[in-house]
């Protein structure tokens, strides 16, 4: 039986005994012991070590590390299956770039038990590139700023409080919600500081579901006019409308409704054209535009709609 399942039977022995904690709080208090997590213990003894060797060092730093606490129904056995890694490892280093605006990248440094742990780390900067300036601040720094806006945003999802401060990286969240969804997973992160700190949260289906529902999205629709010059034409019915000279000038896609309205029209290639359409945006309730449409309504200054020719 791994240490967590353990804990969890213990826990839950205790619930359905009211008697028995009040037992098991004296006995630990006269042990001189807490009911902590491994994780709560490994981070007092990091930093203990960091304050003895600040003792001797005052500069002394800690070697960060991440670990990724999956579990599941398939997570007892304490090994990464090849798939969960494809899915799951690539997405989470890029949502911690994404929260520390910087790319940090990750390297495996090896998988354990109780459930399935995935030890990690940021990878070191050489030396030449940290003196030269080529970077703005280490990777190790980016990282810890990523974890911290990364647990503080799991902290919230969890407790479906709003996020919407998070919007710029709520996409990267998502594909690792999907990730795990995918496989039946709840995730568990868990922060080591290189200045002995710790930061963790969890991403379980209750989270993971909120994610779901701030996704779905709802029609804004308003009514706008497109002027500019035609540089495309389809037959199924859409027209690319071009409205400056420049290469960097806006450019429309608008679609007919009724491709026939648009071969009535007989435009060609060049024409400057004033279209009335329905601009129609996507918008989840993180107020993020996941589609957007235009459609034809009508010429918004005369324009001659001409007869097909039999």
């Amino acid at each position: 039986m791994t240490g967590d399942s353990w804990r969890e039977r213990r826990r839950a022995l205790l619930r359905d005994h009211p008697g028995a904690a009040e037992h098991a709080a004296r006995l630990l208090d006269q042990l001189g012991t807490e009911d902590r997590d491994d994780e709560e213990i490994e981070a007092e003894h990091r930093a203990s070590r960091l304050a003895a060797a600040r003792e001797y060092a005052p500069g002394a730093r800690l070697d960060e590390e991440l670990r990724l606490r999956l579990t599941g129904p398939d997570t007892e056995g304490g090994a990464l299956r090849f798939q969960w890694g494809d899915a799951l490892l690539q997405p989470v280093e890029h949502l911690v770039s994404v929260a520390a605006g910087t790319p940090v990248h990750l390297e495996l440094t090896g998988i354990s038990a109780g459930s399935t742990v995935v030890h990690a780390r940021p990878v070191a900067v050489p030396a030449e590139a940290a003196e030269s300036g080529a970077l703005d601040a280490p990777a190790t720094s980016a990282a810890s700023t990523g974890l911290g806006t990364l647990t503080t945003l799991l902290d919230a999802l969890e407790s479906e409080r709003d996020v919407r401060e998070w919007a710029r990286i709520f996409d990267a969240v998502e594909a690792v919600s999907r990730a795990l969804g995918r496989y039946e997973l709840d995730l568990g992160v868990t922060w080591y500081g290189a200045d002995g700190h710790m930061r963790r949260a969890r991403l379980t289906e209750r989270g993971r579901s909120y994610v779901r529902r701030l996704r779905e999205t709802k029609d804004r629709d308003q009514e706008i006019i497109i002027s500019g010059r035609i540089t495309e034409l389809r037959e199924s019915g859409l027209v690319k409308v071009k409205t400056g000279t420049a290469k960097n000038a806006p450019a429309y896609d608008v679609r007919f409704e009724d491709p026939e309205e648009l071969l009535r029209m007989r435009p060609g290639l060049g024409d400057n054209v004033h279209f009335r359409v329905r601009f129609r945006q996507q918008l989840d309730s993180m107020g993020i535009a996941r589609s957007t449409e235009y459609t034809y309504l009508g010429p918004a200054a005369e324009q001659t709609s001409l007869p097909l020719d039999p």
